[in-house]
């Protein structure tokens, strides 16, 4: 049988959040809870004691210091001539109550609301709170156990020198807030880290940390085995793929791999490797993870959204992303889903093309590929004024849960203005983190709206009407046309799958026009004005095509 945990709200306190939040989590770690209610007298706390014999006793209160002190010493008092000290009662409640709390000299546990969810978690699992060894999880499937349900949190960080760095992420880790740092190195890095003498030092720091030892990445992972030892990962290599990715797993255990289908060469000017190129060797990086039991993210479908290309195109380059990780054998897939992207999407048509492209990759999960949610905020959307940027920060996180999360992939408030030092990092996870709070059990159920039912089917439907447009480019005899390199390469090359900006591209065609209407991203005829079917846009790309593609 279960361990029984009873709570409520004692005396003239109504407020129930925080007993209610508790008795949620103890449910998801192996309790029965039982609610009380609130503003409840300390004989009927004590009857229902008596009655239950619970393992637990959660007391919240979150009004006056001074009077919570009377209360909670009268409690303790009544607990001892009644004979029922044995049990182990805890507290909850603001700070300055929670100190009065302590001052009693009574609970077994008392809360403040500055503990970490791991610290609560595992003090429900029988551990101390001053236990320096709490499991944070030693590798990503084990933490979003440990922590579930609450997400994992990730955040990019890179300073322009090493030494930066290697402090920055000692004050992250330190602080408990984050359990993914995503380490991003200069573009020096992830180009030439292997080819020193191609590097143009001018350009040092450019765009993240300037690794360029392998001592260097064990400084900096060795600065992570602090705190709460977050989980490290770090960007694939847009050159000599391979050899990086050996490189971060024997130096920073990388906790998953985050690799393009399509991007990291001249498309996007990332890298000199040609688009057929760099598909086939981006297919290989995922099997030569999965081949490891290493997690794997595909980073396409925004980058698509990134260059306005309408919603349709993001639908299907995410449901190939991870079609293609499937056929690699990837074995955990890690869906990243950018929120606010293209600017001027609006929230309802946000979560439906979300809920479009969720729902054909999860369309692909088996006994051998499973699928985490990941979600972030687009980059673009944040202003440079701070203090608007965290309202950006807490809406987009606000969005981002209606697709319950196994991973909220945070992005500083700072962005628009500055590449985040580890105090931007704690602040904007903070940040979300009560986003998160307030909402991990009480989501409102967004499935059932109408036009978001309704946006959502027609992406669905666009998305087939694409998806059967590409595999009719395969040569005769080609198998599986989604997961095959020049099949992809010629649905670039022919505009199938394009962006506005591509154009002057030598691997994109860049002739299509988009348009955000009504909150959502559409192709878009502005000759004749009007929003263009994926039907009536792929023949009039049929009409102007000279590659001899379609």
């Amino acid at each position: 049988m279960k361990k029984l945990i009873i709570g409520a709200s004692v005396g003239n306190c109504v407020h129930v959040a925080g007993v209610l939040n508790f008795l949620r989590l103890a449910e998801e770690h192996g309790y029965r809870a039982k609610f009380l209610g609130p503003a409840i007298s300390i004989n009927y706390l004590l009857n229902a004691v008596e009655e239950a014999s619970p393992d637990m006793v959660a007391v919240g209160y979150r009004l006056t210091p001074e009077t919570a002190y009377k209360i909670l010493k009268r409690l303790k008092d009544s607990v001892e001539e009644r004979g029922l000290s044995s049990y182990k009662f805890v507290f909850g409640g603001t700070l300055p109550v929670a100190r009065k709390a302590q001052e009693v000299g009574f609970f077994d546990a008392v809360f403040s609301g500055q503990e970490e969810i791991e610290e609560i978690i595992a003090y429900l699992e029988g551990k101390s709170l001053s236990d320096r060894d709490i499991p944070y999880g030693k590798n990503l499937l084990n933490r979003i156990a440990l922590k579930k349900p609450y997400p994992l949190l990730r955040h990019h960080f890179g300073l322009p020198s090493v030494d930066e760095t290697v402090d920055g992420i000692k004050e992250i880790a330190k602080s408990k807030v984050l359990d993914i740092i995503s380490l991003g190195p200069d573009q020096n890095a992830q180009q030439s880290f292997f080819r020193p003498t191609d590097m143009d030092e001018d350009e040092k720091g450019a765009g993240g940390v300037p690794i360029r030892t392998k001592e260097d990445l064990i400084r900096l992972y060795d600065a992570s085995r602090t705190g709460n030892y977050p989980l490290m990962r770090c960007y694939s290599g847009t050159r000599d793929v391979f050899q990086m990715a050996e490189l971060l797993l024997d130096t920073i255990n990388n906790a998953w791999c985050a690799v393009p289908l399509s991007w990291y060469n001249k498309l996007d000017g990332r890298g000199p490797r040609g688009l057929l190129a760099s598909i086939k060797e981006n297919q290989l990086l995922m099997k030569w993870h999965g081949e490891r039991n290493i997690p794997v993210e595909v980073n396409e479908s925004h980058h698509w959204s990134l260059r306005d290309a309408h919603d349709t195109i993001a639908v299907v380059m995410a449901y190939l992303a991870a079609y293609n990780a499937r056929k690699m054998g990837v074995k955990t897939y890690i869906a990243q889903y950018m929120f606010n992207t293209p600017n001027g999407t609006s929230a309802d048509m946000d979560i439906a093309k979300m809920m479009a492209k969720k729902e054909l990759i999860e369309n692909l999960k088996g006994e051998n590929f499973q699928v985490l949610t990941q979600v972030r905020a687009g980059l673009s959307s944040f202003p440079a004024q701070p203090d608007r940027a965290k309202g950006q920060l807490a809406y987009a996180t606000f969005l981002g849960m209606s697709l319950r999360p196994d991973i909220v992939h945070v992005v500083a408030y700072s962005e628009a203005d500055h590449a985040a030092w580890s105090s931007d990092v704690i602040e904007s996870c903070q940040i979300a983190r009560q986003v998160i709070n307030n909402l991990v059990y009480n989501y409102p159920d967004i499935s059932h709206d109408p036009e978001i039912i309704k946006r959502k089917q027609k992406l669905l439907s666009e998305s087939r009407v694409l998806l059967n447009h590409i595999k009719n480019l395969a040569d005769t005899g080609v198998a599986d046309p989604w997961s095959d390199p020049v099949t992809l390469t010629r649905a670039i090359k022919s505009g199938l799958i394009d962006a506005p900006h591509l154009k002057g591209n030598s691997e994109g065609v860049g002739l299509l026009n988009t348009k955000i209407v009504n909150g959502a991203c559409y192709a878009y005829d502005y000759k004749k004005n009007k929003i263009l079917s994926e039907l009536d846009r792929i023949e009039q790309l049929k009409e102007v095509s000279s590659n001899g593609y379609l």
